[in-house]
């Protein structure tokens, strides 16, 4: 069972000193059952006249910090320790009455709650993985579904804000991480599966550097969480093709993407005096 140590640098520079508005941050991970949160330590720059932390509703943790000073670089440094536990998905995991699918929800099933009406496209992009009587076996569906859009959809990094839509995934055949992770979302919705937007970081093997080392981008990640009658809230990676939890790490699970943007807020002064924001993510694994 491995340690994770994460830490995550983000930092903004402007011209010249400017007064900030409040910022939101989604940095601390779940504590869910499969990874559970050893220590967490923020430290920002210049020094938040308050800062707070709540839950929200689905047990996302959120700070928010307010300030007092000017400064000309403004500066946010997580870092956690995080004891995390592999979970995988087989078949036999799977209820009886939910391997053949469609398959009645019980009152314990969530709302299946689809971000808007899927597009045409992406319905029948999703019914395609249903025989012609519109059945599927559950654990083939979802498990083809992902290596479908790993196999047949280039992966992009994109850093820039926002989120295609399903319709633009699939006319494209690219996208980042979070647009195969939407797309994947939207079509089984359609089909009637309740499904979620994750957000967290991607432990990638044999990445490990020594402490000093240069912190480098890349390992935030985005995936989707899929309710499955037995297991109950299942990971799938659509960008990697992976199903289970292993190196994930989760920091948010939403209904909505853009309710888990990691760091977010505001400063008063002109347009053209921030002059950039550097983002930089490092993920080390050591041996309980």
């Amino acid at each position: 069972m491995p340690i994770f140590v994460i830490k995550h640098v983000t930092t903004y520079h402007y011209r010249q000193p400017v007064a900030f508005g409040e910022h939101r941050m989604m940095l601390r991970p779940r504590d869910d059952g499969d990874q559970v949160v050893l220590d967490s330590e923020i430290a920002i720059a210049p020094k938040p006249r308050k800062l707070s932390w709540t839950r929200d509703e689905l047990g996302n943790y959120v700070a928010t910090a307010q300030f007092d000073r000017r400064a000309a670089v403004l500066r946010f440094e997580s870092t956690i320790r995080l004891d995390h536990c592999a979970m995988n998905f087989a078949a036999h995991d799977i209820a009886d009455e939910a391997r053949t699918f469609p398959f009645a929800r019980d009152e314990d099933h969530p709302p299946v709650l689809p971000p808007g009406k899927a597009h045409p496209r992406v319905q029948s992009w999703a019914e395609g993985f249903l025989r012609a009587d519109g059945t599927a076996d559950t654990y083939d569906l979802l498990i083809g579904m992902t290596q479908t859009i790993k196999r047949r959809f280039k992966h992009a990094a994109r850093h820039e804000k926002g989120i295609q839509t399903p319709e633009q995934t699939l006319k494209l055949a690219s996208g980042s991480c979070r647009d195969h992770a939407l797309l994947m979302i939207a079509a089984l919705c359609h089909l009637g599966f309740a499904a979620r937007f994750v957000s967290g970081y991607l432990y990638l093997e044999g990445d490990d550097k020594p402490e000093e080392a240069v912190l480098d981008g890349g390992n935030t990640h985005a995936w989707a969480q899929v309710y499955v009658p037995g297991p109950g809230w299942v990971d799938f990676d659509p960008a990697s093709g992976t199903v289970g939890n292993k190196n994930l790490v989760r920091i948010a699970v939403v209904n909505d993407p853009r309710e888990a943007i990691p760091l977010q807020g505001s400063y008063f002064g002109r347009s053209a005096d921030q002059i950039a924001m550097k983002v930089a993510v490092r993920v080390a694994a050591a041996q309980a």
